[in-house]
């Protein structure tokens, strides 16, 4: 069992330093910024993907320059779209570059764990970002608490199923990824509770690729019979796939279906009634809690933290930063564009427009 401890939540994790006045330069490749101060170093962030979910470069991407930039720090984040060897490319060439703090977001823990230790040969402190590095060496530990995530995401759809007897097919994120197995016991934990409730399949996607979701979820929907009633979904893009099967088959809307992320279709397909709910975990929130963490390290500080995250494969507690996660129903969208998450642009367009008036989105 993985398990997070001690999750007293911060209510906001903001940026209290004063720090010299920054530039920014950018290529192809990478987002550079920041002083070129010594002391303050310089910070590198590398992002998972761009397939997995929209959010790494449309809201995870923007938020860290926000806070880089705002604290005047040199930085370059760079995307490994996908590739473990590209990640651990980027990192090589980061720390040849100067890095001095390096923040991952890991594609598997294998490969996450030999950047970090070959990183820490070169004198170059590491964090986890949004996912733990099981038998890993980071520092710290920046992200939400994804059991949390999970127990919203089983509650939600117990709250859309009501007690009546359902049967649930869950489609579980990446099986190399430690969050997802962190959402998929949160959300046992709170289904599993209920009698009423029967696992009518269950499958983990790889690397959370959605056109694997579709082929995975339609298989589980025929192995049982379309005896559907309820669909637990890891994120948005595992629910957008299995809404496409309960579409096919005449049933979309009727099943009960979560996700992750308030993407723009998470909650244009929680106003159309096929989307049960999702989760909104604010990038601007955890990209200052990532910054203020990592600035520390630059600095030579140790940083503020709320609690630790057991990593079981490598028999330790790892100092971390867990922020507090939102369960988004059709009830308070609003939130999300509110605190901007999402603007009413993207979430309203086209056949959205009218969705948004009957429910208040503005």
């Amino acid at each position: 069992m993985k398990r997070n401890k001690g999750l007293a939540m911060m209510a906001t994790v903001g940026l209290a330093l004063a720090l010299g006045a920054c530039g920014s330069d950018s290529d192809d490749s990478a987002s550079d910024g920041g002083s070129s101060s010594e002391s303050q170093g310089k910070i590198g962030v590398i992002l998972p993907d761009t397939k997995s979910s929209v959010r790494w470069e449309s809201a995870d991407r923007p938020a860290l320059e926000a806070a880089f930039e705002e604290a005047g720090v040199e930085y370059d984040i760079q995307n490994a779209e996908g590739s473990a060897d590209t990640m651990a490319q980027i990192a090589d060439g980061m720390v040849a570059s100067g890095v001095t703090v390096l923040a991952i977001v890991n594609l598997d823990s294998d490969s996450g764990a030999a950047i970090q230790e070959k990183a820490a040969t070169q004198g170059v402190s590491t964090i986890d970002y949004d996912r733990l590095t099981l038998g890993g060496s980071a520092e710290y530990y920046v992200s939400f608490d994804n059991t949390k995530v999970g127990e919203l995401q089983g509650q939600g759809l117990a709250d859309c199923l009501g007690d009546e007897d359902a049967n649930i097919i869950y489609l579980n994120g990446s099986p190399t990824d430690n969050n997802a197995t962190l959402f998929s016991e949160g959300a046992h934990s709170v289904l599993d509770e209920n009698s009423s409730y029967t696992n009518a399949g269950e499958q983990a996607v790889p690397d959370w690729d959605n056109d694997q979701a579709v082929t995975i979820f339609e298989q589980l929907y025929t192995q049982a019979d379309g005896d559907v009633q309820g669909v637990y979904a890891a994120n948005d893009g595992l629910g957008g796939s299995a809404i496409s099967i309960l579409e096919k088959n005449g049933a979309a809307g009727d099943v009960p279906v979560t996700g992750q992320d308030a993407t723009v279709e998470g909650l244009q397909n929680i106003l159309a009634g096929t989307q049960c709910m999702s989760v909104y975990k604010s990038a601007t929130q955890e990209a200052e809690a990532l910054a203020e963490v990592a600035i520390a390290l630059a600095q030579g500080d140790e940083a503020e933290t709320n609690g630790t995250t057991e990593d079981v494969d490598g028999g330790r507690e790892v100092p971390s930063v867990l922020l507090d996660p939102v369960s988004i129903t059709i009830d308070n969208v609003q939130d999300v564009i509110d605190d901007g998450g999402q603007t009413v642009e993207d979430v309203c367009a086209g056949e959205f427009a009218q969705l948004c008036e009957e429910n208040g989105i503005s």
